[in-house]
């Protein structure tokens, strides 16, 4: 018996008060019930994504030395403002404008200004990629603090926001990009899986961030001295609010559940409630188990470095969001079991990449280039490996291309979901520093990038936003003794006695 063809049936013309008529009339309820629900959807899981630049804003402002969280939050507040006017502009009109999937490109080129947008499936769709793009911004922000100038932070924000990132968004998510999954004839067979973001996003700002440190250098006194002498051991600045860190994390955490289930772009229908559902399963599980990795493999090399044990909640924080951006290219697609493994390679993925920053002299505030860039591409790399074929077509369609540990398992060893991973990712490496490498070049060579010697010492909440963001200062001396001098010519009046009043 073949399935019920609602469209072709209605299509037909029937009695006002016949039984064909009041079937499509609930069919045509039906629908628009479905487009509202899909649409406050989108609207919740962009608000939760839009609500992680708090996260970042907390993580970071905990992160920096005491005298440079003005600056940092503030930075984070524009990352916000900056993404939405460069992606209403020009941004969604690059990553999406025209897109169909009968042809191919390389950039879109309608949709500037949302100017013939009125749908609400248009309008939403713009937040919720608008969230995404900020998001890609906010990640070289904390790379680079304590030491950027503001000028440089708002041109290097509008340009990824506005053009370098957009294109990245053309290639791999719009239905016409070289790289998409959703084109008519995808690259490979499949085209490249990323989800939610492991590469598009997290990898795009976590390359942008390690080309600004490179050019940037490091913070004053972190591996050089005073003149210019590199110091035995590097020098870490310690955080000036753990509390700060650890809520920011949680933050990030949570909204990371409209990042991951919220790519879904509807829920409506029973298959994208299935998707979303293993979506939020993948996620926390990755999650926990890159905590748990990251800070008990520290623990283990600082014991064997030292003899002594100690466990250090950075790597525990760290290790948290390395696992969830490690899993947000694969959260459709894979099975719990593996997002467990995904979680643990990405603890140890974070430690690599931090440690190696640090032998190239390479100084990241925040540590943001371990886990967006590293784990942006363990994540996209993870696709290819674990890939499950059943999990693979409820969130992509049938292609015949899956993890590469189940194509062997099928007995192909076909790699081609395995190559088109491995080809994104060199292909947002090679476009993001193409671009951004000259970029920041340009804003170095201008005097336009990194703040004064001088200004950097005192704190950039003074030299650069009229004081400290804290105000610590006790009552003056003067008004402390007057108020000694009170106390002691006080008289202190003893209540009689009770046994005394009987008497």
């Amino acid at each position: 018996m073949s399935d019920f063809d609602a469209e072709a049936f209605c299509a037909n013309e029937y009695e006002g008060e016949s039984t064909e008529a009041g079937v499509c009339a609930a069919f045509a309820y039906t629908d628009e019930t479905n487009a509202g629900l899909d649409v406050f959807y989108l609207l919740f899981a962009a608000a939760m994504v839009f609500f992680m630049q708090a996260g970042f804003a907390m993580l970071c402002a905990g992160s920096v030395r005491q005298k440079n969280v003005k600056n940092i939050m503030l930075k984070n507040i524009l990352d916000a403002c900056g993404g939405a006017l460069g992606f209403w502009s020009i941004g969604y009109a690059f990553a999406y404008g025209g897109a169909s999937s009968d042809k191919k490109g390389f950039i879109g080129n309608s949709g500037f200004f949302l100017g013939d947008f009125m749908d609400g499936s248009d309008l939403i769709g713009w937040f919720f990629q608008f969230a995404f793009a900020a998001t890609a911004a906010t990640i070289v922000a904390g790379t680079v603090a304590e030491r950027c100038k503001f000028e440089a932070y708002l041109c290097y924000s509008l340009m990824l926001t506005g053009f370098v990132y957009p294109v990245v968004v053309y290639s791999i998510w719009s239905s016409s990009g070289f790289l998409t999954a959703f084109n008519d004839d995808p690259a490979f067979g499949c085209g490249m899986h990323d989800f939610a973001g492991s590469g598009v996003v997290h990898m795009t700002g976590g390359i942008t961030a390690l080309i600004a440190a490179k050019i940037l250098g490091p913070r004053i006194g972190r591996f050089f001295d005073a003149d210019g002498n590199e110091l035995p051991e590097p020098h870490s600045f310690p955080p000036h609010s753990v509390a700060l860190q650890v809520l920011g994390t949680f933050i990030l955490w949570v909204g990371w559940y409209g990042f991951n289930p919220g790519s879904t772009l509807a829920i409506a229908s029973k298959s994208s409630g299935d998707v979303a559902a293993l979506c939020a399963v993948t996620t926390t599980i990755a999650a926990a188990s890159g905590s748990v990795s990251a800070m008990f493999t520290d623990m283990f090399l600082y014991r064997r470095k030292t003899g002594e044990t100690a466990y250090d909640i950075t790597m525990c924080m760290n290790g948290a969001l390395s696992g969830l951006v490690g899993i947000t290219a694969g959260c459709s697609v894979v099975a719990p079991w593996a997002s467990f493994v995904i979680g643990i390679v990405a603890g140890w993925t974070y430690i690599f990449w931090s440690n190696l920053l640090v032998k190239l002299k390479i100084d990241d505030a925040v540590d943001a280039i371990p886990v967006h860039f590293g784990n942006g591409i363990w994540g996209c790399i993870a696709v290819g490996l674990f890939a499950e074929p059943n999990r693979t077509i409820n969130a992509f369609g049938e292609h015949g291309k899956y993890g590469w540990f189940y194509m062997w398992g099928q007995g192909s060893g076909d790699g081609s979901l395995l190559l088109a991973q491995v080809c994104g990712v060199l292909w947002i490496i090679g476009w993001v520093s193409v671009i951004m490498t000259p970029y920041f070049h340009l804003l170095n060579i201008l005097g336009l990038f990194r703040v004064d010697s001088l200004e950097e010492e005192v704190g950039l909440d003074i030299s650069h936003h009229k004081g400290a963001a804290y105000d610590i200062s006790g009552p003056s001396d003067e008004v402390v003794e007057k108020y000694e001098i009170s106390r002691s010519q006080r008289k202190l009046e003893v209540p009689p006695d009770d046994a005394a009043q009987t008497a």
